[in-house]
């Protein structure tokens, strides 16, 4: 059994910041940091002391992380990034959320003495001596020390004190990774109480010494144990009075949310999955129908949860189209009005919406990133409301006029057309280019809508059921909120944004089919009507192509893409070369665009992708696909082989062993993760518990009477109803909880990465 750590963060918006930028402004930004590693960049929002993000990350941690910090920073183009405030969260401070920590925050000052991070490497020894005993320190070395110069490393070096007395090791220039292996003795007397203090320290040749953080050791339990070797966390100075500043540095609104799960063998998980895909299998008409009943037991506020698992366990066992299918037709069964359908946050909805962004996101990628980037190069002024329209001046130096509010809409018109016709005919070739199941699914349900809603007066019905998920909770979404949907790293300024607002409704009109309902809404969309409709005629034709998929194809089309290793991260990344020497030296850059896949990284000098990924999401998807590799090395050295030594530590072995421990187990989640079936699997099981009491509610209802907590049946005989089942199979996992200890999850097959050009 595995215990598994992830965090649930969204970071929505900050307030009464103060003004960094001569302007009297700021340019927000924040970085959140679990135990000072460094794992999410929000956007900058520009020149505002009010910033709003709305971004929201799922991380993959390890169970022992100490915290999660919040730091608020000011851009600038020409100097180092201000630092505005922060906001920390412990882990038992989350811990003692169990519904999530939600709200404002008062952003604290950063004090550089509390600024630490890394370890210290001690060795420490009661010896007996001549007359008393000795306290032996042997300081050896450090990792991952705060770069306290501008250099970006420090010359750090370590002063131990005992009872008065102080004793320093030499100084290692230019290093976050020193290497010391010097010893200090004190005299230990009897009874002595007084801890021992090992404080790491930056020398700075012209200003004080920077603090790196201290250790405190405990000489009494010392005693006792005579001796203890290992590494030690660096803690902050704590012992200074705090400048109680709170609220004059702003707020920042967060959702922070902390879920510990136990995760059992996938054996354990068996019967669960083979009794829900069972049901699947059944269909409709099978007996118990669990997937109703868990429908009708999931409440508002977790449905989308319940359905993101319920859809990845489903489509981990090849099975999401058959799922799918099932909820269309629950949801068509109690559907009487065409105008309503799938409109409501029903798990039908909520399962589709997780399922195009788990199946459909490479797809999406394809069609809408080449319109979606051209926008953001535009930055044309675009506005079609006359309510809101700016006018300005046009023309040369000299011959400024100003411009009309016919010509501003006329343009406008011009620009929207162009790009949703764009998106439509970029639409209209992709249909190879969606995914297999993708297609399946929707022909299931077109083909479900229309025995529903049979007749010439529902001819649309199906192409509006499709609709209503590919454009109006997959596409129009996605144009409105780009960065949300990976197709670009910083959120669009107002007038981008505008502009993408406007062709998001325009796509709405068309996925609804170009209906009077919909014109009526804002006749001010009146110019894009000719494109609308000859939008509607081209997205029918579209889906009617895109239904068209015959089981031999959709067979075909899988076994084509399985060959193929889906892309775990792409983009361009900068190789900084530096040539010659001295202060006029000449540096120039080399751009390639990296490949990475589950099976290897790869390289070349023509783009494959227009997404820009940050580092920190490239280590990310590093550790992922190198997570199951048994050859996983557990130190690294984080600098370069230079001349005869590493430039982190200075070790002049070129071989020799790593001096940072390596950070595999800090992930983002995403929507390209590979599955994780047990995870899946507990969480599904975790939801089920929390209803059970309703469960056997509706057990006692069936069966006339049985009570909660009875033995369902004997051993080796199986409950004759489903429901009986689930309810037995809950009992089991609950038995193997309590029963089986913690452990390190079961080894997995080798997986190594080959870099390919």
């Amino acid at each position: 059994m595995a215990k598994r750590s992830s965090l649930y963060i969204r970071i929505v918006e900050g307030k009464n910041l103060p003004a960094k930028d001569i302007t009297g402004s700021s340019d927000p930004y924040c970085i959140v940091k679990v135990d000072n590693e460094p794992i999410i960049r929000t956007a900058t929002v520009w020149k505002t002391l009010c910033p709003f993000w709305g971004e929201e990350y799922q991380v993959h941690l390890p169970p022992t992380f100490h915290a999660v910090a919040f730091y608020v920073m000011d851009e600038d183009a020409l100097s180092r990034d201000d630092v505005i405030g922060k906001v920390c969260l412990t882990r038992d401070t989350l811990a003692s959320h169990p519904k999530g920590f939600s709200g404002w925050a008062h952003l604290t000052e950063v004090d550089p003495d509390e600024e630490v991070q890394g370890e210290i490497h001690l060795r420490l020894e009661v010896r007996p001596g001549a007359r008393a005993c000795r306290l032996r320190c042997s300081v050896l070395e450090a990792r991952d020390l705060a770069p306290k110069d501008r250099n970006g490393a420090s010359d750090p070096f370590v002063r131990v004190r005992y009872k008065g007395r102080t004793q320093e090791t030499s100084i290692v220039k230019k290093s976050c990774y020193p290497r010391w292996n010097e010893t200090f003795e004190f005299e230990l007397e009897e009874g002595a109480t007084e801890a021992l203090c090992v404080e790491a320290w930056d020398w700075d040749l012209v200003s004080r010494n920077d603090f790196l953080g201290k250790v405190v050791i405990d000489v009494q339990r010392l005693q006792v144990a005579q001796q203890e070797e290992g590494w030690f966390r660096l803690q902050p100075d704590q012992s200074k009075s705090r400048r109680h500043d709170e609220g004059n540095l702003g707020s920042l609104q967060l959702e922070v949310r902390l879920r510990d799960e136990m995760v059992l063998p996938s054996s354990s998980y068996q019967p669960l999955v083979q009794l829900l895909c069972h049901e699947v299998k059944l269909g409709i008409q099978g007996p118990g129908q669990l997937i109703p009943l868990i429908e009708e037991t999931t409440s508002t506020e977790c449905r989308q949860d319940v359905a993101t698992n319920l859809l990845k366990l489903f489509l981990g066992q090849g099975l999401a189209k058959d799922f799918l299918d099932l909820l269309f037709q629950l949801e068509l069964s109690r559907t009487s009005e065409t105008n309503t359908l799938f409109r409501s946050n029903s798990l039908a909805s909520k399962c589709m919406e997780s399922f195009l962004k788990v199946a459909g996101m490479q797809y999406l990628h394809g069609v809408l990133g080449p319109i979606i980037n051209k926008v953001f190069e535009e930055k044309k002024y675009v506005e079609l409301d006359p309510s809101k329209v700016e006018v300005k001046d046009v023309g040369c130096s000299g011959l400024h006029r100003p411009q009309t509010e016919a010509e501003v809409l006329e343009q406008s018109a011009q620009t929207l057309r162009a790009h949703l016709g764009a998106l439509l005919s970029a639409l209209s070739r992709s249909v190879r280019a969606c995914p297999a199941v993708v297609r399946a699914t929707f022909r299931q349900l077109f083909r479900r809508v229309r025995e529903r809603f049979p007749g010439a007066q529902h001819e649309n019905v199906p192409f509006i059921a499709v609709t209503s998920f590919l454009c109006l909770r997959f596409f129009s979404p996605a144009i409105m909120s780009p960065k949300l949907f990976h197709l670009r790293e910083r959120h669009a300024d107002a007038r981008t944004s505008r502009t993408l607002l406007l062709l998001a409704k325009a796509v709405q009109n068309v996925g609804n089919m170009d209906t009077p309902a919909s014109r009526a809404k804002e006749a001010w969309m009146e110019p894009l009507q000719p494109t609308v409709r000859q939008g509607v005629a081209q997205l029918k034709d579209f889906i009617t192509k895109l239904v068209d998929i015959e089981e031999k194809d959709e067979l075909d089309l899988q076994r084509m893409l399985s060959l193929q290793a889906p892309p775990v991260k792409e983009g361009p990344l900068f190789i900084h070369r530096t040539k010659g020497k001295g202060p006029l030296m000449s540096s120039s850059f080399k751009k390639l665009y990296f490949s990475l896949t589950t099976e290897a990284l790869s390289f070349a000098k023509t783009p494959s992708s227009k997404c820009v990924n940050e580092l920190n999401q490239w280590l990310s998807a590093l550790r992922k696909v190198s997570i199951n590799n048994t050859g996983l090395l557990g130190s690294y050295h984080p600098g370069v082989f230079r001349g005869d030594k590493w430039s982190c530590c200075h070790q002049k072995e070129k071989t020799g062993q790593g001096c940072d421990k390596t950070r595999s187990r800090v992930t983002l989640q995403e929507w390209n993760d590979p599955l994780d079936h047990d995870l899946e699997a507990q969480l599904i099981y975790r939801h089920l518990l929390g209803v059970e009491a309703m469960l056997w509610e509706r057990h006692r209802e069936l069966s006339g009477g049985t009570e909660a907590g009875t033995v369902l049946s004997s051993p080796g005989e199986a409950p004759e109803d489903s429901l009986a089942r689930l309810l037995q199979v809950l009992q089991d996992l609950r038995e193997a909880h309590s029963s089986s200890p913690a452990g390190s999850p079961p080894s997995e097959p080798n997986c190594l990465l080959e870099l390919q050009t």
